[in-house]
């Protein structure tokens, strides 16, 4: 039997084996077929290469010249114009695995003296971010001055900068990935960054520095970790909301656990279920997104999809990188052989609060059924600058509760139109309040004083509502209040429902999925008379796909002609559901 860390490192061989023809003779990516490249590829293939490295001392694989191939990148993410910041952090990084010192660093030995320059002028170049592009700001500090190429190194007032604008952004010290607007991003990129810093950091000449900022970071990663054990699923799924979940959903958390326990934020009376939450996250990440056939990343088919901005060039070459890194990490942390003793499942209901204050209270509901294995996270988060269905604050559940990746549908939430604003109760709310039931059921519920357009602005003195999530069990009850402070006419009401299965090949053996009596969704009260239209199949359509299967019907409730809304009014529209949960065969 393999252990961890050789699996990790045969699994990366095997997908850097399938992607190094990709790279061209100028160091530029080849695209998959039918997507496009991003300017940013050639970074992300270094920064894979130089942890292939660093993992095995090798410099050769399948008959390529990888510190050559290494070189060709650097070269290619250094002239790309206009210059990609992402790519330059990761493509400095990459140079950096292969050495400290410029004059025993084979890649450098390979640059001629116009992309040296190059490199120096990139680096040099300083910039400022609100958002997780700060990570990247990090990482070329930490370049440029292990490098030699300054000698002040900036890297702990960058970090500094960043946790103070968290401090503003957070009540409790998440990561807000907003730059405009309502604010309240609370995404994966918040895991993605820390991740990303700590990995640097580890790159940094100077092991003081590290040392100095690692409790820092703690003080914030430890809100991750300690949210991991309440997130991941039973069959391993992590992360599953917001933009970019799906494989990364998977990479970041296993990364985030390894980190915290090679640096020693989680106690030794925690480890072993720190283990099983691991084998879980990774189970699922090799059997759901990897062709063990051929040995690469598979993220795109027939019948799913991902995050719009990933290509599958980049998340192989990603993917390849944090194995590389696993395979280190679990030699440290000395991972157990036979597998850590699963803790027994056990019912529980959770908000985590990202954010509370006088204008918004935004945060995570996370529910998990020990008798049914029903689990779901229910976010109140903003979307950012685009708007999807992966954001919206229904539960989200793949296999159960499904939505379309990437598109905009309203999922388990009413959607008002007024003339041109069109109103759900999803991004923010006040006075969250969560709690224990009768019958040991558990309620989430908050208020919308303002009610909030589908661009994430208030439209005041329009109306409020009031939202409660009620579990017990496997039974899930869901009221939405709205009243209006004038008389205005509801052109449109819609409510929609998303059927979808897990993917044929790719899945785990015991996953949730919904059995022949599907939701078994009842409309306790509709004070809008909406009318449930004919189902709708979209299993051949692409658009309607998502990280993990084929959506196959969408089912809409629909008022479509005027009511007239009056104040003094209560207006209800009540759900109850009752999923018929069946597991995956494997």
């Amino acid at each position: 039997m393999h252990s961890f860390s050789e699996q990790c490192l045969d699994m990366a061989r095997s997908i850097l084996g399938h992607n190094l023809d990709s790279i061209q003779p100028d160091g530029t990516i080849l695209p998959a077929p039918g997507e496009e490249p991003r300017s940013d590829e050639a970074g992300h293939v270094a920064l894979a290469l130089g942890e292939y490295y660093r993992a095995t001392g090798e410099t050769t694989l399948k008959g390529y010249d990888l510190v050559d191939l290494a070189a060709r990148c650097i070269t290619a993410q250094m002239f790309t114009e206009p210059p990609a910041e992402n790519g330059l952090a990761y493509a400095s990084l990459g140079l950096l695995c292969f050495g400290p010192s410029k004059e025993r660093n084979p890649v450098w030995e390979r640059l001629v003296d116009e992309t040296r320059e190059r490199i120096d002028k990139a680096l040099l170049h300083r910039s400022d971010y609100d958002n997780h592009w700060q990570a990247f700001n990090i990482a070329k500090a930490v370049a440029r001055f292990s490098f030699g190429l300054s000698k002040k190194d900036e890297t702990s007032r960058l970090i500094e900068r960043m946790v103070e604008r968290i401090g503003k952004t957070s009540s409790t010290g998440f990561f807000d990935d907003s730059t405009e607007g309502l604010g309240g991003n609370f995404n994966l990129y918040g895991v993605m960054n820390f991740v990303f810093i700590r990995s640097a950091l580890q790159l940094h000449a100077n092991s003081g520095v590290r040392d100095r900022k690692l409790p820092t970071l703690r003080t914030y990663v430890e809100r991750y970790i300690k949210m991991m054990p309440d997130l991941v699923r039973a069959d391993g799924l992590g992360w599953a909301f917001g933009r970019a979940a799906g494989a990364y959903g998977q990479m970041h958390c296993i990364s985030l656990i390894l980190q915290g326990l090679r640096d020693g934020w989680i106690a030794d009376d925690q480890k072993p279920k720190y283990f099983d939450l691991l084998r879980r996250l990774f189970v699922f990440f090799y059997q759901t997104y990897l062709d063990q056939e051929h040995g690469f990343l598979d993220l795109r088919d027939e019948e799913r999809t991902a995050y719009s901005h990933h290509t599958t060039r980049m998340a192989n070459f990603d993917a390849a990188r944090y194995l590389c890194q696993w395979s280190r990490l679990a030699k440290t942390v000395q991972m157990p052989a036979g597998g850590a003793k699963p803790e027994p499942a056990r019912t529980a209901g959770r908000f985590v609060i990202f954010d509370k204050s006088t204008r918004k209270e935004q945060g995570l509901f996370l529910y998990r059924d020990a008798a049914s294995g029903l689990h779901f996270q229910i976010p109140l988060i903003s979307s950012g600058s685009v708007l999807t269905s992966d954001s919206l604050a229904f539960p989200h559940s793949p296999g159960v509760f499904d939505w379309p990746n990437n598109v905009y549908v309203p999922i388990m939430l009413p959607e008002l139109t007024f003339g041109d604003q069109v109103v759900i109760p999803s991004f923010y709310g006040k006075n969250c309040v969560t709690g224990l039931g009768l019958r040991n059921s558990f309620f989430f519920r908050y208020d919308q004083p303002e009610l909030i357009n589908t661009n994430e602005e208030f439209v005041k003195g329009l109306g409020s509502a009031k939202v409660q999530w009620n579990f017990s069990g496997n039974q899930i009850g869901c009221e939405f209040t709205f009243t209006v402070k004038q008389q205005v006419q509801l052109d449109k009401f819609r409510y929609m429902l998303a059927i979808a299965a897990p993917h044929s090949k790719y899945h785990v053996p015991g996953a949730p999925m919904l059995g022949a009596e599907s939701h078994r969704c009842t409309v306790q009260k509709d004070d809008f008379q909406g009318v449930w239209q004919e189902t709708e199949v979209v299993s051949h359509d692409p658009a309607y796909r998502t990280n993990y299967g084929k959506v196959h019907y969408l089912q809409t409730l629909l008022r479509d002609h005027p009511l007239i809304m009056r104040p003094g009014q209560v207006y209800r529209f009540a759900v109850n559901f009752e999923p018929d949960l069946a597991q995956l065969d494997g």
